[in-house]
């Protein structure tokens, strides 16, 4: 597929032009560490995809994203980092959590450019989630994990108030929190209604995406798994409180292999992406689609050619989406039954905003967002 053909598909699935950013130069230094980062020069094109770098001025990598609108977005690292845009990706505000630079944060939910949660990954009191509802100015940690045997993967909202968090699993079973005051304060949710989970089966904490809903205001929620002998979806109707849960065709059978991601574009169509995350192991069936909100599911008929950790449909095209992964970035315009590679730069993890303003995020400080042409 030629850069030309990428750029009218994307186009025709996104309507408006917006400016594009620059690549990042250097790494943040304590000077620019509160402050917004301006590029020195731009040092790369846009890629066949339409994606474009923008100047993030650090090299942490970014496994949290949360695509608000064209202009906004907030992106989530290790060593403790949020950045925040508000203009299209021309500067990134740094407004991580004062003294978080121990934190590994892999999730970040944003409701504006003001509101966000975001989680800390790791046994026991590692893992963490804190909220801020000033842009970053100032935040709140809000729950702390002090169950050594808890390991939380993601979190995700229905609506402005109701959220869950997931944990691997406790005493035999996936552990949930809830929210119903917009992150303010959680608690974990009874494990009645959670299926056993396998011998070895946990969540990937590598994009965020673990866990996911549909359309915020739903009360549909998935969690998709691996490490086990099969990966398998989950699937609440009711906000978590009850689940059922089906094998996919994603291969797993090891640790490194399973469902990395769920997209889901209504209660009813979802993508499955996943793999093998080390370098080189190949990934056979890296993607799986469902029309049934993940009652069962089908193997794509042609996947992405290696480990996908992301996964995102295109607004206001129904049949496009978007997987990535460290060798590359994937679109489909069947709705997952084919995927053709469109861009071989390194990405984690790729959100749409409504508004069609689509954001990808990875290591060495990778932030892109996607042009329109």
């Amino acid at each position: 597929m030629t850069a030309g053909l990428v750029g009218a598909a994307l186009a025709l699935s996104l309507a408006a032009p917006a400016r594009a950013g620059e690549t990042p130069t250097a790494p943040a230094t304590p000077e620019t560490a509160t402050a917004s980062v301006t590029p020195t020069a731009p040092t790369a094109p846009a890629s066949s995809a339409g994606w474009q770098l923008t100047p993030t001025g650090t090299d942490v990598r970014f496994r949290g994203l949360a695509a608000v609108d064209r202009r906004t977005a907030w992106a989530a690292g290790s060593r403790g980092t949020v950045l925040r845009t508000t203009d299209a990706g021309r500067t990134w505000r740094n407004v991580s959590p004062p003294g978080g630079e121990g934190l590994e944060l892999r999730d970040v939910e944003a409701f504006d450019a003001r509101r966000a949660v975001v989680l800390a990954i790791g046994e026991g009191e590692a893992s963490r989630l804190l909220r801020t509802e000033d842009g970053g100015a100032t935040w709140t940690e809000t729950f702390r994990n002090t169950d050594p045997r808890a390991f939380y993967d993601c979190v995700t909202f229905l609506d402005r108030r109701h959220g869950l968090a997931l944990s691997d699993p406790v005493d035999g079973r996936f552990r949930v929190l809830a929210t119903r005051d917009g992150g303010r304060s959680w608690h974990v949710l009874p494990d009645s209604g959670m299926p056993p989970a396998l011998p070895g089966e946990a969540g990937f904490a590598a994009s965020g995406q673990c866990l996911i809903t549909a359309d915020r205001g739903g009360n549909d929620v998935w969690f998709a798994t691996g490490g086990a002998a099969t990966a398998r979806v989950f699937h609440s109707a009711d906000r978590g409180r009850t689940w059922t849960v089906t094998d996919s065709p994603v291969p797993a059978g090891d640790p490194a292999r399973g469902v990395f991601a769920l997209a889901f574009r209504d209660r009813h169509h979802g993508l499955a992406v996943g793999g093998d995350y080390r370098t080189g192991q190949p990934s056979p069936r890296a993607a799986a689609v469902t029309a049934d909100g993940g009652r069962t599911w089908t193997p794509a008929a042609t996947p992405p050619p290696a480990y996908r950790s992301g996964a995102a449909w295109l607004p206001r095209a129904k049949g496009a989406a978007l997987a990535v992964g460290p060798t590359g970035t994937d679109l489909t315009r069947d709705g997952g039954r084919t995927w053709r590679t469109v861009d071989t730069g390194s990405y984690d993890t790729v959100d749409c905003a409504p508004d069609g303003g689509c954001w990808a995020s990875g290591e060495k400080g990778r932030v892109a967002r996607l042009a329109r042409h």
